[in-house]
């Protein structure tokens, strides 16, 4: 092997110390019908201690602002996001309005559930985005361990044991 000469090893060793001495971002890695991916969209826009609302039967009129306009008599708002076609940019009709305190997150659901949101009525729900971590799902996945087949499916789903036979 031919010796490097010294400009190059200490080159690489500066690129070395670069590169550790950067702060790795965390990956948002998802599973969801049986599919993994990396969500990169998940790693800096949004609060992990948020209270998320999904917001479905959005019209192709309503943008991000029109959606934080509709929800804007909540302070704890932290952000808004209508989800979109990658390609052709129109709404896919569904998107998320991120709260920090739970008590505006209870009186949103119930207070816009079924009120107009451009020229809709919109359908909330609560976010199911925690239950699709890869971590939370493999987490679910041990705890269903001893169950088997179709029932340790539901329980996946619907989140609860079971019933047992009576």
């Amino acid at each position: 092997r031919a010796a490097r000469p010294d400009a190059v090893k200490a080159a690489e060793s500066a690129q070395f110390a670069a590169r550790r001495g950067k702060k790795s971002k965390a990956k948002a890695n998802r599973l969801a019908a049986g599919k993994k991916w990396h969500d990169p969209s998940l790693q800096i826009e949004w609060n992990k201690d948020d209270f998320r609302i999904f917001c479905g039967d959005l019209g192709n009129e309503v943008s991000d602002e029109g959606l934080a306009r509709a929800f804007a008599k909540y302070t704890s708002v932290i952000r808004t996001k209508v989800i979109r076609d990658k390609r052709t940019g129109k709404s896919k009709g569904y998107g998320f309005v991120s709260m920090k305190d739970p008590n505006d997150f209870m009186k949103a659901m119930k207070e816009m559930n079924g009120k107009y949101v451009g020229n809709r009525p919109i359908k909330l729900r609560k976010s199911t985005w925690k239950d699709r971590e890869l971590g939370n799902v493999k987490r679910k996945l041990k705890e269903t361990k001893g169950i088997a087949g179709s029932d340790a499916a539901r329980v996946l789903v619907n989140q609860r044991a079971p019933a047992p036979f009576s």
